[in-house]
């Protein structure tokens, strides 16, 4: 039978948010589980069409042709008895800043990247970022338009972002900005400096058009509901930094990020554990999450768990997301603390969820049915 809440989004769920940030003693982990792929470009009927084009353009986002397939995705939450809210932002699938900036948005099979650029340092320096500019308009937009739409049936979040190091990256070109830390540092400490203003600036320009959810704020790519200001870092091409590089050009952009934002988090990749120390020297992250990426060669659970124990004993609550059978979801709840652990599981049916109830402590569910 259905939840009597729209989306599954009970108000009760609200209390193992809260005990999640604070780290309280807790019986279980927080729990939620999902039908959506890794891919949300395919998800929706209007990005699926773009796949039949080369670049992606502003007036190709409709933000209305989202919508009824929006809700489609959040009603999973009628079906599945976990503890999370669900919500909406604008399309996962699009590099929403690197646009901003002017870069052209390559359609590839399954995503859309940003196309790499090695633009001189005067025109850098000069670079602006326009909120009324065509990209920004339609993120804006896109927004307004989820905003209306959910009338306080569901919350809104801000879109994903990349982080300051990958649009140095994306401007400069991946390997011509490492080398440009030894080459050019003071240019290259600026550039990640304005960058961090701009992931700023276009942060606080959403969650200025985005109601509380029951008084805090929520970011939708994880269905993480947070009791403050919310703010979702990545530092993807940092993985291309030494430990010595990061400590000396980026931690202190991250930390100043961070500290714009009471509830921020970063998200890390297994490529990025040989930086997690640097990560954890950042007092202002409050919250770390890992994907598990075994299928794209990461490290098993148990090659993990060193590292999420790590977070955990830094006093960091952690956000686990990926898919597990039942004997690795076991390995999470054995070796893990509960309190402040968080694990989004992708399943493909209700079988699966039904399979990996029990490991987590979870009552059994409809899906066991």
């Amino acid at each position: 039978m259905k939840t009597t809440f729209e989306f599954g989004n009970d108000p009760a769920k609200i209390a193992r948010y809260r005990a999640f940030w604070a780290r309280e003693e807790v019986d279980r982990p927080l729990v939620g589980f999902s039908f959506k792929s890794w891919f949300p470009l395919q998800e929706f009927a209007a990005s699926a069409a773009w796949q039949d084009e080369d670049v992606l353009t502003p007036d190709m986002v409709v933000p209305a042709a989202f919508l009824d397939d929006q809700e489609r995705l959040l009603r999973e939450g009628e079906l599945i008895q976990d503890d999370i809210m669900r919500g909406a932002c604008p399309s996962q699938a699009v590099p929403w800043l690197d646009g901003m900036l002017g870069a052209t948005l390559r359609i590839l099979p399954g995503s859309i990247l940003g196309e790499d650029r090695c633009l001189p340092w005067d025109t850098l320096s000069a670079m602006t970022l326009d909120l009324e500019g065509a990209w920004a308009s339609v993120y804006l937009g896109f927004i307004d338009a989820l905003v209306e739409r959910s009338a306080g049936r569901y919350p809104i979040s801000h879109g994903t972002l990349h982080g300051p190091s990958d649009m140095t990256a994306a401007l400069r070109g991946h390997s011509q900005s490492v080398l440009d830390l030894l080459h050019e540092p003071v240019r290259s400490t600026r550039l990640l400096e304005q960058m961090a203003q701009m992931f700023r600036d276009v942060t606080l320009a959403a969650w200025e058009r985005i109601p509380l959810w029951h008084g805090g704020c929520y970011d939708a790519q994880y269905q993480l509901w947070a009791p403050g200001p919310i703010i979702r870092m990545q530092e993807d091409a940092s993985g291309l930094y030494s430990p010595a590089l990061y400590r000396r050009f980026l931690q202190p952009v991250d930390a100043w990020l961070a500290g714009q934002f009471a509830c921020a988090f970063m998200h890390l990749h297994s490529t990025s554990m040989f930086l997690l120390d640097e990560f954890l020297a950042i007092d202002a992250l409050r919250c770390f999450e890992v994907n598990y990426e075994l299928v794209s060669g990461g490290p098993p659970v148990a090659g993990m768990l060193p590292y999420w124990r790590r977070i955990q004993q830094a006093g960091r609550s952690l956000l686990i997301r990926g898919s597990f059978t039942p004997e690795e979801a076991q390995e999470l709840v054995e070796g893990l603390d509960p309190r402040g652990l968080y694990l989004y599981i992708m399943v493909e049916d209700q079988a699966e969820i039904a399979r990996v109830r029990p490991r987590l402590g979870l009552p059994p569910g409809q899906e066991a049915g």
